[in-house]
């Protein structure tokens, strides 16, 4: 309720009333006249009630009057009268209706009862009431009032005592307040204050308003008082203190700086009165120092007093607070004087009071900016901010330095407790045992044996001081120990944090400006205001010193995280200012200070003590003392957390690592992951700290770089505790987090990390070059972690970054290399597979560049290395294989820099990448690159570690030329713009273009390239790969040949052809011939390649094979060039001297190749088939002849005409069959015609001289293909084909034939015995002869002068039936010799003669026909064939059952008689001519060989055999009965007789007269002998007989005949008397058997012939055989008993009368 209100003012009226009465009845007896005043008092009230509406302000108006009553009660004195009148009074107070009259009488009053030393209490508040409720009292009764309070204060009453100071404070508070309230009502009215004179005198208050000038007379006064002056306002005063004048001077100032600021005469006080007081009071100070001798001093020192000191230097900071800029000169006295009070000298309570000031200005940093600009920052200036900070800094050092304990004063030192020094030492530090176990939970720091504890005295950021506030104290209190370092600790941390963030927040300000500006005017430079920065610098110059000196050193003594943690963090935003204000040193040795409280003690570190060299060398001066930086104690107490190996490249003893250290680690990182962009060189120092911190803990970098705990590689060396273990994960996170953040850092502060990075790897690279160690990987993962995440401008870091690993790829140090390698290769991966803006697909520089260093791998000698290159190729192709453009010549060139000594697994790993290529990724890739793709596939050929990879690689080669196949047209379009473009270029160079193959066109080269490189391959040292390369070769160029261009064949034809044919017959040639040892253990190699040789016997079949079928098919096209025939040559001779080369596999091969070139048919109007028709080629020979042998012919799948008709467009018209392509033609023809006879001359002249074993005896298949060949080139040349040609070919058949085979052979060649069957060989001369009597027989007239020749030759093949031919003087076995059932297959003799009875029998049969057909061909009749056949025949005839084969002779025979019955005829014809005189006697002698040989039959004939072979002869008889002798008048005499003498001899031809027992087996010919018998008998009788001597041999004949019958029978006659019962031996039975079938025979033809044909002679032997006849009668053979009665029967013609003697004379 207010006041004023209606209710308040009648209660006020009603109260008052009441107060009246009470006093009236109070002073009713005692003090009549104040009962009257009261009474009349009442009535007053009652009236102004009554009168006033406005019943307050009347009562204010009135107020002396009402008043007067209580006043006159207080004059009694009397204690209850004056309480109730005080009260009454104050009551009327709190209703502000008193006047200023009444207020001065109140005072008065208030005064008289203060002089008496009545209700002392009461009167204050009484006072207060006054002062507090209204401003009525001013000037002299103000004055007055105060004094009443100050005087109160000083009375004996405690109680009195402190309520008066506590109203004096509310009373000066008052003042002031009245004088900002005036102040606040007259702002609007402007005053022009006079001008203030030079020196105005104080008292001049003239311009001040009223309150004012009561606030300024009360402060003056203080002043006055305090300084022990008399004041000239406050009149009355008795007494004052210094300490409570201090105290309300130190509140106004705090209070109302406003004041002060706002009002020059207060500003005036402040300058000319309050600070050379303060100044004054501080002497005793200043002067006095603790510890010195009284005695030596001439005066005695005034002590310093607590209870001023403290409260001057409360003064101070509140001046310094609030008027520094009007006292800056008195400042930096002061300033000057707080820092002395810091001396270790002064007593221990004022150091203490003294760093709770410095504390209260340190959480001030604007007032440190304040000074540094005013002092520091000035030339002739203390460096006040400086050496506040160096002064703390001393001070935490002085605190750790135990004092000197022999100086007894320093031991006895007045009430302030000892140095703290002695009291830690008395209370027991750490060395006193026991103790420590509890004191180590207490935070504290501990630095060589001395022991502080660290307590909590105030909130960060505020200076809660607690000395300075001990007001009630007087003498120095004992200052716990550690309070004073706890509070230098918290002001030091103050201090950074609030330099810090002042500055932080300004640049900030200052950045955004910037920014700001830049927006709005790019054209323009920012321009800082300079001043700013310089405060900056300035501020941080000052005093980083300082501050890394008492920081290091707490770091070091701290014993407790949380302390340690704001130390850290204090080191951490000193560095980071640094940092961004560009102080390089200090950054760096604030950087340095974290790194060694980071690492064990005394590590030995060469980074960090080099630069903490420099900085320990400056000792800085602080007020002349010198604070050196301390280096760090080793024994401080923490907790061990990890022991590990150092990093050094000698192996020493373990490091440990304390708590501390991992924090300070932590520390580091977030340093660096916070404040990297500021950081600069001194990653340097930051990254070789921590490289080596993770190396002591044993964390080994994983994927990508980031560092995970490995297993202790060197062992149990490295031992973690569990905390520390749990730590690591987050560690190595942060670590890995730091180098994340290296993003956000820009290009300058990046390319500082890289560097320091590098040299960091550098140094880690030469620790671990000398041993196998395991070095250091932390910048090499940490490079890799950086490049990663700044993909996004990976261009600027790449190179360096790139350069340095490659570096480290090289290393001899296996883990380092194999990291060097894996963050090389994870960095180009992920560049390439980086969305890059613009895209890499148009950035072909960039893409260059990121590939490069991948390229740059191939230079490193190691195979890991290569390996993890490799790898990464066949990655990136996986993932970005369509993307590289531009950088596919670098990655193919990747894949093909293998070298023969890389080992397996490197060249299988490349092969992988190049085999991805080929598959996956030709399309995308240009076409230039498809040259390099086939240069890198040949190089895998060509390898030597891995044979598969070899032949995959020509597979892939094939696939090559597949996709050339297919893609050509795009190709060609391609290259040939790429062309022009070339063309140009080396046009405006001035130069020729220079490439492979240069004039054909690019996609002609392309296919050259192919074709070389594959080449190339064939004449690998590998026999498989040759194999395979030749194939793919020759298939390529089949496939695909159709797209070169006809001037391009010219070069495939001579450069890659013929070059290869060459290289392989020279390599073949020289080819080593020893025998190879199964190659690596359980892989057999077939005999048939078991020698260099033989390998590249296969390899010269491929090529021959293949080079033949391109020229085969490709004929029409090669034709076309100008140098075809010189090619054939070449070709023939490849031919030529492949086939005489001495392998049989090659030789048969090169005749194959030779049948296929010769297999080409120029093409004629008509269908092939008719075309071979008309040359009258053998079906047969249309195909390739296929023969038994190891190489199979190639077969070719298409047919004659189908390769006539395949060459589309312009190949198709083959030249017009005009007359020059015909004897181009046949030139071409006779070409190969002289290869074939050189190459059969040479395979078939046998070996002269003894031969040894090892001499080359060309094989069947050779031989047989060789002749097989002849048919159809004689097709071509058969025009003009002379009688030498035919001599030549006949040399070359018979040397063919006469070769013999190997006994290996010889059971897969010749027959088996039993059958008679021709070897391919032998048909194949045969064949030869047939197509040559054929073409003669169709042919012209002249050619049949060739007939006799070819009888020659056949004769001569028919000779060998009988004599096998001789091979040179080659020992051979003739098998054929051997009787049937001792053949032994495998003689000792190493060659067989082949049986030739087969052939020589096939051969007749052909000379027989051959005869048959040109029997009366003059040549053949002039040149003597029948003659020369039987002359040949003569031969078998006679050796008869000697013949190597029985058929031989039998077919013989038949032959004759084929012969015969065609040629007789001729001869007889020719008679006269003489042509066949020498005929004759041939004839003759052949008949008489035949029928009487000297041969035995064989003991097995059987007798059906004989009876058939009898057959023959008697044939042969009938022959000459029915041929010859009937025409006896046209052959010559003696021939006749020859034949009579025969005729005879046959028919008496019976066991010789010797008779001894081998003959016992002779078989009578009865049938024979029966025949010649008759046929001698019929020309004997029935002829007449043309010549006596005719008739005389015929006579002859008979008689002799009938004399050899007379000796038969009586020998008979004999024998069966004389043995009696004994039967006799079979053979003379049959013998007189025949005899006597004999004489019925002869008996018989002598009844048909004419009586006067037959001499009388005969008649007279015939009968004389009779008497003999009949003896035989008594035989007891059976069979001769009949044989016996047919003889006899015939004689009964002769049973008749006999005639007259005359007339028996007569015949």
């Amino acid at each position: 309720m207010s006041t004023s209100s209606p209710e308040a003012v009648k209660k006020l009226l009603e109260n008052m009333q009441t107060d009246l009465r009470s006093l009236s009845m109070e002073c009713k007896k005692k003090f009549p006249p104040v009962k009257e005043a009261a009474e009349s008092g009442i009535v007053k009230i009652k009236t102004i009630a009554a009168r006033n509406t406005e019943i307050l302000s009347a009562l204010k108006e009135n107020s002396l009057e009402v008043v007067q009553p209580f006043l006159m009660g207080c004059g009694t004195k009397e204690p209850k009268i004056t309480q109730l009148c005080l009260a009454a009074i104050q009551r009327l107070m709190s209703h502000e209706v008193v006047s200023e009259g009444a207020a001065g009488n109140i005072i008065n009053m208030l005064w008289q009862l203060m002089e008496n030393g009545l209700e002392e209490l009461k009167l204050l508040q009484t006072v207060l009431v006054l002062l507090t409720t209204n401003t009525v009292v001013h000037d002299e009764v103000l004055s007055k009032a105060i004094v009443l309070c100050f005087r109160l204060h000083f009375t004996k009453d405690n109680i009195t005592n402190n309520t008066a100071a506590a109203t004096v404070r509310q009373v000066v508070t008052v003042v002031f307040e009245r004088m900002v309230a005036e102040d606040e009502r007259c702002k609007g009215i402007v005053e022009h204050p006079p001008p203030v004179q030079g020196n105005t005198n104080r008292r001049s208050v003239s311009t001040l308003r009223p309150s004012a000038k009561d606030a300024y007379m009360l402060f003056q006064d203080l002043c006055q008082l305090v300084n022990a002056d008399a004041p000239y306002w406050l009149v009355g005063m008795t007494e004052m203190t210094r300490t409570f004048g201090l105290e309300l001077l130190e509140s106004v100032l705090n209070d109302f700086p406003g004041v002060f600021l706002q009002h020059q005469e207060f500003s005036f006080l402040l300058k000319e009165r309050v600070c050379p007081l303060v100044i004054k009071l501080f002497s005793p100070n200043i002067k006095f120092r603790q510890g010195s001798s009284s005695a030596a001093s001439p005066a005695p020192v005034e002590k310093p007093y607590f209870p001023i000191c403290m409260r001057l230097l409360r003064v101070v900071s509140v001046l310094i607070k609030h008027f520094y800029s009007l006292l800056v000169t008195e400042c930096e006295i002061f300033l000057s004087l707080l820092v002395k009070f810091l001396d270790g000298e002064k007593p221990q309570w004022l150091r203490a009071v003294a760093v709770e000031s410095v504390h209260r200005l340190c959480v001030q940093p604007h007032l440190l900016r304040s000074f540094c600009q005013s002092y520091d920052m000035k030339q002739h200036s203390t460096k006040v901010f400086r050496d506040i900070v160096n002064a703390l800094g001393s001070f935490i050092q002085s605190l750790f330095i135990v004092p000197n304990a022999g100086n007894s004063t320093a031991v006895s030192a007045p009430a302030g407790g000892s140095g703290s020094g002695a009291q830690s030492a008395a209370q027991g530090g750490p060395g006193a045992g026991g103790v420590s176990g509890n004191l180590t939970t207490q935070a504290a720091f501990e630095y060589r044996g001395i022991w502080i504890p660290l307590m909590t005295v105030s909130v960060q950021g505020s200076a809660k001081a607690t000395y300075l506030e001990m007001l009630d104290k007087v003498e120095p209190p004992s200052i716990p120990e550690g309070y004073a370092m706890s509070v230098a600790f918290s002001a030091l941390l103050d201090l950074v944090r609030g330099i810090t963030s002042m500055i932080e927040r300004e640049v900030a300000v200052e950045e955004e400006a910037a920014a700001e500006f830049r927006d709005t005017h790019p054209d323009q430079q920012w321009q800082p205001q300079p001043g700013v920065h310089l405060v900056w610098e300035e501020m941080v110059s000052a005093c980083w010193c300082g501050l890394l000196a008492a920081l290091s050193l707490l770091l070091d003594a701290s014993t407790d995280e949380t302390a340690t943690e704001n130390i850290l963090k204090a080191e951490l935003t000193m560095a980071s200012l640094c940092g961004r204000l560009g102080l390089v040193t200090p950054r760096d040795a604030f950087i340095t200070a974290i790194c060694k409280a980071s690492l064990p003690p005394h590590y030995a570190l060469t980074v960090l003590s080099s630069n903490a060299a420099n900085l320990s060398g400056k000792a800085y001066s602080i007020q002349g003392q010198s604070v050196q930086i301390i280096s760090p104690s080793s024994e401080s107490h923490q907790q061990v957390v990890a022991v590990g190996q150092p990093l050094t490249s000698q192996p020493q003893g373990t490091v440990v690592l304390t708590a501390k250290n991992i924090q300070c680690m932590r520390t580091l990182l977030n340093l660096a992951h916070c404040h990297g962009a500021v950081l600069g060189t001194s990653w340097q120092l930051v990254l070789a700290t921590l490289q080596h911190l993770v190396w002591i803990l044993g964390l080994k970098p994983g994927m990508g770089g980031a560092l995970k705990p490995g297993r202790a590689v060197e062992g149990p060396s490295t031992v973690l505790t569990t905390a520390v273990m749990t730590d690591l994960p987050v560690i190595s996170n942060i670590l890995s987090r730091l180098f994340e953040s290296s993003q956000y850092l820009d290009d300058v502060s990046l390319h500082h990390l890289i560097n320091a990075l590098c040299s960091l790897s550098l140094e880690a690279m030469e620790m671990a070059s000398g041993n196998n160690k395991e070095p250091s990987l932390f910048a090499v993962a940490k490079l890799l972690e950086t490049g990663l995440v700044n993909m996004d401008r990976i261009e600027i870091l790449w190179r360096p970054l790139t350069g340095h690993l490659l570096e480290v790829c090289q290393h001899p140090n296996s883990r380092m290399r194999e990291w060097g390698a894996e963050a090389l290769t994870a960095l180009i991966k992920a560049s390439l597979a980086y969305k890059h803006d613009p895209p890499l697909a148009q950035n072909q520089r960039l893409q260059l560049l990121l590939l490069n260093p991948l390229k740059e791998l191939s230079n490193v000698l190691h195979a890991d290395i290569r390996q993890k290159q490799l790898e990464s190729v066949l990655q990136i192709l996986q993932s970005q294989g369509d993307s590289l453009g531009p950088g596919w010549p670098l990655v193919l060139g990747v894949i093909g820099a293998i070298r023969n000594d890389q080992g397996e697994s490197l060249i299988r790993t490349a092969f992988q990448c190049l085999q991805l290529v080929v598959t996956d990724f030709l399309p995308t890739m240009p076409c230039t690159c498809l040259q390099i793709v086939v240069d890198v596939a040949g190089s895998f050929g060509l390898q030597n570690q891995e044979l598969n990879i070899s032949l995959t690689s020509i597979g892939l080669l094939w696939n090559i030329s597949d996709y050339f196949f297919q893609r050509g047209e795009a190709i060609i379009q391609e290259l040939e713009r790429e062309e022009e473009a070339l063309q140009k270029q080396a046009q405006e160079k001035g130069e020729t273009l220079n490439r492979p193959f240069h004039p054909a066109p690019p996609f002609d080269c392309l296919w050259l390239c192919l074709y070389a490189k594959l080449g190339e391959l064939c004449v690998d040292p590998r026999p498989a790969v040759r194999k395979s390369a030749g194939q793919t070769l020759f298939s390529t160029i089949a496939a695909h040949g159709t797209l070169l261009q006809q001037p391009t064949w010219h070069i495939v034809v001579w450069k890659v052809l013929f070059q290869l044919l060459d290289c392989v017959r020279t390599s073949s040639t020289t080819a080593d011939k020893e025998k190879i040892e199964s190659g690596g253990g359980n892989i057999l190699i077939h005999h048939s390649r078991d020698t260099a040789e033989k390998q590249w016997a296969e390899t010269w079949v491929l090529t021959l094979a293949g080079v033949a079928r391109i020229f085969n098919t490709r004929r029409y096209l090669l034709q076309q060039l100008g140098d075809f025939f010189e090619a054939w040559e070449v070709l023939l001779n490849h031919i030529q001297s492949a086939a005489l080369s001495k392998n049989n596999e090659v030789s048969l091969a090169a005749l194959k190749s030779f049948q296929e070139i010769l297999q080409i048919v120029t093409p004629v109007r008509d269908s092939a088939g008719d075309a071979f028709a008309a040359m009258g080629v053998p079906p047969v020979l249309i195909d390739p002849l296929s023969a038994s042998g190891p190489g199979r012919p190639l077969v070719r799948s298409d047919s004659l005409v189908e390769r006539l008709t395949r060459y589309n467009g312009a190949e198709l018209q083959a030249p017009p069959p005009g007359e020059e392509s015909a004897l181009e033609d046949s030139a071409l023809w006779w070409s190969a015609w002289n290869t074939w006879y050189r190459t059969g001359t040479d395979s078939t002249r046998p070996p002269s001289g003894p031969t040894e074993k090892f001499s080359f005896i060309p094989s069947q298949p050779f031989l047989t293909a060789l002749i097989q060949i002849f048919p159809a080139l004689y097709q071509h040349i058969k025009a003009n084909f002379s009688m030498e040609d035919l001599k030549k070919l006949g040399v070359i058949l018979h040397g063919a034939v006469s070769v013999p085979i190997s006994s290996d052979a010889s059971p897969f060649i010749l027959p088996s015995y039993t059958e008679a069957v021709l070897t391919s060989l032998q048909e194949a001369v045969l064949t030869a002869l047939d197509v040559l009597q054929k073409a003669i027989c169709v042919g012209p007239e002249n050619l049949q002068v060739m007939y006799p020749a070819i009888f020659e030759q056949l004769l001569l093949f028919v000779e060998f039936s009988c004599k096998p031919p001789q091979y040179g003087r080659m020992e051979t076995k003739h098998v054929a010799n051997a009787k049937y059932n001792q053949i032994q297959l495998f003689a000792p003799a190493e060659w067989v003669a082949l049986n030739y009875v087969p052939f020589a029998e096939r051969s007749l049969e052909v000379v027989v026909d051959l005869y048959h057909k040109t029997a009366c061909h003059k040549a053949v009749i002039s040149e003597k064939v029948l003659q020369n056949i039987i002359k040949t025949l003569r031969m078998p005839l006679g050796l008869k059952y000697s013949c190597p084969s029985e058929s031989t002779w039998k077919l013989a025979v038949s032959s004759l008689l084929k012969v015969l019955s065609i040629g007789l005829p001729v001869a007889r014809q020719h008679a006269s001519s003489g042509k066949f005189d020498t005929m004759w006697p041939e004839l003759a002698n052949a008949f008489e060989d035949f029928l009487f040989t000297k041969s035995t039959p064989p003991d097995n004939l059987s007798i059906q055999e004989f009876q058939k072979n009898e057959a023959v002869d008697v044939e042969v008889v009938q022959l000459i009965s029915t041929e010859i002798l009937p025409f006896a008048n046209f052959i010559p005499k003696d021939f006749v007789g020859q034949i009579m003498t025969m005729l005879n001899r046959g028919s008496i031809h019976s066991q010789s007269a010797s008779f001894t027992e081998a003959e016992i087996d002779v078989r009578m010919r009865e049938e024979f002998s029966k025949v010649c018998f008759e046929t001698l008998l019929q020309f004997s009788f029935s002829n007449k007989v043309s010549t006596p001597q005719e008739g005389y041999i015929s006579r002859m004949a008979l008689s002799v005949l009938l004399k050899r019958s007379q000796d038969v029978l009586r020998r008979y006659v004999e024998d069966e008397r004389l043995s009696g019962r004994c039967p006799l031996p079979r053979q003379q039975v049959t013998e007189i058997i025949f005899v006597l079938k004999a004489i019925s025979t002869l008996m018989d033809s002598l009844k048909k012939t004419q009586p006067e044909n037959v001499d009388g002679n005969t008649w007279a032997q015939v009968i004389a055989l009779y008497p003999t006849l009949v003896e035989c009668i008594t035989c007891s053979s059976p069979e001769v008993s009949s044989a016996l009665k047919e003889a006899l029967g015939p004689f009964k013609d002769f049973m008749q009368p006999p005639v007259s003697r005359v007339q028996n004379g007569e015949s």
